[in-house]
């Protein structure tokens, strides 16, 4: 995989996931009515209630549905923390967040409420696999196949099988899809970014000449 070196502590190169891991683990304490102050909710958001846009990711349905999130975003960073630098893994999930709350707001008008982290997730996968992509890597190639394999299956057949008993209740599928569309395309925009600076440094350096 394509590594990027951080120059921070590794306490600071890790405090992205112990940040939303912890917040969500100190909303849950707070029960059902901090869920329902906090989730996605169009009627409220329509309404002015714009946080909960973002705020809707940070909750979830009960300790099951946390703890299957928590372990997704384990996985993710185990897989993918070094293909990206802090400040681009917090674009991409700050954007995937977003796009998750936005994208069910304008292309599903029929659904009143939603709560959850995999949606942001799923935009961090994805900011990691387009962040690590490289032609001879095979194994990056495989997860994206099998990645958009899966995005295919629950916008054509519903949720994988098993999760929604997991999670204690119906699993959102657009919303995974909003957030890996979000997530692909920050990265995609910050690795091209990326490019583009790099080679502007190397054309301003001055050519050694030969005596």
């Amino acid at each position: 995989m394509l590594q990027h070196i951080d120059h921070y502590p590794p306490l600071r190169r890790h405090a992205l996931p112990i940040a939303l891991a912890a917040t969500s683990l100190l909303l849950a304490l707070l029960g059902t009515h901090g869920t329902e102050l906090l989730r996605y909710q169009r009627d409220a958001i329509v309404a002015g209630q714009w946080w909960r846009l973002l705020t809707g990711n940070l909750v979830h349905l009960g300790w099951p549905h946390l703890c299957l999130n928590l372990a997704g975003l384990a996985l993710v960073w185990l897989l993918f923390h070094r293909a990206l630098s802090t400040a681009a893994w917090l674009t991409v999930t700050l954007v995937s967040s977003l796009a998750v709350g936005l994208g069910l707001l304008m292309f599903d008008p029929g659904l009143s409420w939603y709560v959850g982290l995999s949606g942001t997730l799923h935009g961090l996968f994805a900011a990691g696999l387009v962040a690590s992509l490289n032609s001879n890597q095979r194994a990056e190639w495989l997860l994206v196949i099998v990645f958009v394999a899966k995005l295919t299956w629950e916008q054509l057949m519903g949720p994988t099988p098993g999760t929604a008993a997991i999670a204690g209740g119906n699993v959102i599928v657009d919303a995974h899809l909003y957030g890996a569309l979000a997530g692909a395309l920050t990265a995609s925009l910050w690795r091209a970014g990326g490019a583009a600076m790099a080679k502007r440094s190397c054309a301003g350096r001055p050519s050694r000449q030969q005596p």
